[in-house]
C-alpha cells in the first residue's frame, strides 16, 4: 500500500506525508435506519487520531479510491472513514442512485457514538461522492466543518437532463460501469462493454437499452426515463440545491471547463456566495475523468482539509478562485467568480456572418433535422472521454460541413478577445414541429481554418415552452457552458447552430412520444432568423479592457435584456451530472 501511495502522491505532487505508518480497520459495520448494514474502512494516521473525513462511495474501498481518499489522507494526518454506499462492495441493500440523504445522516449518527470520533468531521470526494456530500450538507449540523466537493453538484437532475434533453451517453455509460465494476477484471470488462455501447446509442426505444447493455433491467435507468421532469416526486429525494444556503461548512469546489457538472457546480458556488460564504473554486482544462483533473482535485482537497481541520494553510493558495484560461494556456487567480465583464452581442447575419453590427433585413437560414440521421456530437462534456480526446480538442470542420449545421463566423480579429463567464446564444427560430431541439456551440477558428469547440449547450422545446410570438417565431435563449478563453489575434469567432448532438444528448424524435418508449421519428424543418425584428445573437462576457474593438465590437447595454431578451434560460432544465478513478471503476460519475 505504501508503494502505491508513494507513487500516486508523487504523481499528484502532494505535500510530503507525516508518516506512512498508518493502520486500516476493515469492514466496519454501520447500521442504517431500516436495518441494512453498510461496510466502511477506517484509515488511521500514525498518531492514532486526527480530524475525521467521511467519504461515501459506490465505487469500492480497497481499490484506487481507498488509496486516494484513505491512505493519502491518513498519511497526511487525517483519519478517513471510506464507506461503500448501499448495494455496493459488500454493503447490503440495493443502490438507489443519488438518494443518499438517509444513509448519510445515519452514518453521521453512528460516527458520533464511536470512541474515536473527534467531535467534528469533514467530507470529501468527486462526482457521485460529491452528491453524497451535498445530500447531508445542510442537515449534518455544526460538526460538519469542511467539504471538498470535486467535479460534482448539488442537483443531479440538472445534469442528467441538461437543457431538457436526456444525457444518453453519460447515463448509459454509468449504468454499464455499475453493472461490471465488482466482477473480476472489471476494467477490461468495462472497456469492452463500453465499446459495445456504441451501436446501441442509435437504437430505440431507449427503455430497452439497459437490458441490451447490461443483460438486465436497471432500476435507475428505468426511473430516469419515467421521470424526465424535475418536478417528479422521484427527484424530491435527490435534489439538494434548496439546502445550499443552510450549509455551515467551508466548501472547496473543483471543476473542469469540459466537465459534465460545471454549470451546476458554479450555481452551487453562487448560492454559497449569496448565503455569505466564501467558497474556494478551482477550474482547469479537464474532462470529467481526466487523470490531471483527478490529481489536481486530490491535491486541492488535501490542502483544503489540512487548512480547515489542522490549521495548516501552508499548501493553500490565498486567492479564493483559480481558473485556467484557454487560448493562452495560463492560470489566473481571481477574488471571485465571475469577473466583471461587458456583455457584447455579436449578431448573426446573412451569408453566415457574425459580428457586432446590427443585422439588416434578410430572410432566415434553414435546415432539416432528421432524427433518423441525427447531428452527431463532436467533443463537448461527457462522462468518459478517451485520453486522446481529452488532450486534443476535436476539429469541428467535418461536422460543420453537414447540411443540418449552420455556422456564423466573424472576420479575423485584429487583437485578442478575452471571454470569461457565462456565454449565451439568443436565437429567433421557427420549427415545423412543436417538439424539437436547438444546439449552439462557440468555436475558435485559427488561421488555418481549424474550428475548435470552446463551449456549448442544447435547449429542448416543447409546445408552449417557450411561447411563440405573433409571427410564429420563438425566442430561445441557450446558456452555454461557462468558459474562460482568449481568442488570439488573427483567429475568428464562430457560432454553430444545429438541432442535436447525439449520443451526448438523446435525439428529439419530433413525435412528442414519451422518452422511454418513443420510436416514431419525424423530421423538423428549422429556420433561424437574423433581421432587425429578430436579432439573433451570440452574447459574450468580454473581460479584456480593449477587447471591444477586437472586431469593431459594440457593447450591448445589457445582454440579458437587449432586444427584449428573456431573462430566464431554461425553465426547469439546465445542466450539471461525476468522476471516479479507481482500479475497479475508472470512469464513473
Amino acid at each position: 500500500m505504501s508503494l502505491i501511495s508513494r507513487f500516486v502522491g508523487k504523481m499528484m505532487d502532494l505535500p510530503a506525508p507525516e508518516s506512512r505508518a498508518i493502520k486500516v480497520q476493515r469492514d466496519l459495520q454501520v447500521p442504517m435506519d431500516d436495518g441494512v448494514v453498510l461496510l466502511a474502512d477506517r484509515y488511521i494516521p500514525a498518531s492514532g487520531h486526527g480530524p475525521l473525513v467521511l467519504v461515501r462511495s459506490p465505487y469500492g474501498r480497497k481499490n484506487l479510491f481507498g488509496t486516494l481518499f484513505g491512505t493519502l489522507f491518513a498519511e497526511r494526518g487525517l483519519q478517513a472513514l471510506v464507506q461503500s454506499c448501499r448495494g455496493t462492495f459488500g454493503s447490503e441493500g440495493e443502490l438507489d442512485a443519488f438518494a443518499e440523504r438517509e444513509d448519510g445522516l445515519a452514518t453521521v449518527a453512528w460516527m458520533r457514538k464511536q470512541d474515536w470520533y473527534p467531535g467534528e468531521f469533514a467530507t470529501a470526494g468527486p462526482s457521485y461522492l460529491g452528491f453524497a456530500q451535498w445530500a447531508i450538507a445542510s442537515e449534518a449540523g455544526p460538526e460538519l466543518k469542511a467539504m471538498a466537493a470535486l467535479v460534482t453538484s448539488s442537483d443531479p437532475y440538472m445534469s442528467l437532463f441538461e437543457g431538457g434533453s436526456f444525457s444518453l451517453q453519460t447515463c448509459l455509460t454509468w449504468i454499464n460501469i455499475m453493472a461490471h465494476q465488482e466482477r473480476r477484471f472489471a476494467l477490461i470488462r468495462q472497456g469492452r462493454a463500453n465499446r459495445r455501447l456504441r451501436p446501441l446509442y442509435g437504437d430505440l426505444p431507449l427503455g430497452d437499452l439497459d437490458t441490451r447493455a447490461t443483460g438486465r433491467k436497471v432500476r435507475d435507468w428505468q426511473d430516469w426515463l419515467a421521470c424526465p421532469s424535475g418536478d417528479e416526486p422521484y427527484w424530491a429525494r435527490r435534489r439538494f440545491a434548496d439546502g445550499r444556503a443552510r450549509v455551515g461548512a467551508s466548501v472547496s469546489l473543483v471543476g473542469g471547463w469540459y466537465d459534465i457538472f460545471l454549470p451546476g457546480q458554479l450555481r452551487d458556488y453562487a448560492a454559497l456566495r449569496a448565503a455569505g460564504h466564501e467558497p474556494f473554486l478551482l477550474i482547469g482544462p479537464w474532462q470529467h475523468t481526466d487523470a490531471d483533473g483527478m490529481g489536481a482535485s486530490v491535491k486541492e482537497s488535501v490542502a483544503w482539509l489540512r487548512a480547515r481541520m489542522l490549521d495548516d494553510a501552508s499548501e493553500t493558495r490565498t486567492a479564493p478562485v483559480r481558473i485556467y484560461v484557454g487560448g493562452l494556456g495560463e492560470w489566473r487567480e481571481l477574488p471571485s467568480w465571475p469577473p466583471q465583464a461587458r456583455q457584447e452581442r455579436w449578431h448573426l447575419r446573412s451569408g453566415g456572418e457574425l459580428g457586432p453590427h446590427a443585422p439588416v433585413a434578410t430572410g432566415p437560414d434553414s435546415y432539416t433535422y432528421d432524427p433518423a440521421d441525427p447531428t452527431p456530437s463532436v467533443g463537448g462534456p461527457v462522462l468518459s472521454a478517451s485520453p486522446r480526446r481529452s488532450q486534443i480538442p476535436p476539429d469541428n470542420r467535418e461536422l460543420e460541413a453537414r447540411p443540418d449545421v449552420l455556422t456564423y463566423t466573424s472576420v479575423p480579429l485584429d487583437r485578442e478577445l478575452e471571454v470569461i463567464g457565462q456565454v449565451s446564444a439568443e436565437l429567433f427560430v421557427r420549427s415545423s414541429l412543436e417538439h424539437t431541439d436547438f444546439f449552439a456551440r462557440l468555436c475558435d477558428v485559427d488561421p488555418a481554418g481549424r474550428s475548435t469547440g470552446v463551449c456549448d449547450a442544447l435547449r429542448r422545446l416543447a409546445p408552449g415552452s417557450p411561447a411563440a410570438g405573433p409571427d410564429g417565431t420563438i425566442r430561445v435563449r441557450i446558456d452555454l457552458w461557462p468558459t474562460a478563453h482568449v481568442f488570439k489575434a488573427g483567429h475568428r469567432v464562430r457560432l454553430q447552430v444545429s438541432s442535436g448532438a447525439h449520443p451526448r444528448y438523446a435525439r428529439n424524435p419530433g413525435s412528442g412520444e414519451p422518452l422511454g418508449t418513443a420510436t416514431t421519428l419525424v423530421s423538423a424543418r428549422q429556420q433561424v432568423f437574423h433581421d432587425p425584428e429578430h436579432p439573433s445573437a451570440l452574447i459574450l462576457p468580454v473581460t479584456a479592457p480593449d477587447a471591444a474593438t477586437a472586431a469593431g465590437a459594440e457593447t450591448a447595454p445589457d445582454a440579458a435584456t437587449a432586444a427584449g431578451a428573456e431573462t430566464t434560460a431554461v425553465a426547469t432544465t439546465a445542466a450539471d451530472t461525476g468522476t471516479a478513478a479507481g482500479a475497479e471503476t475508472a470512469e464513473a460519475p
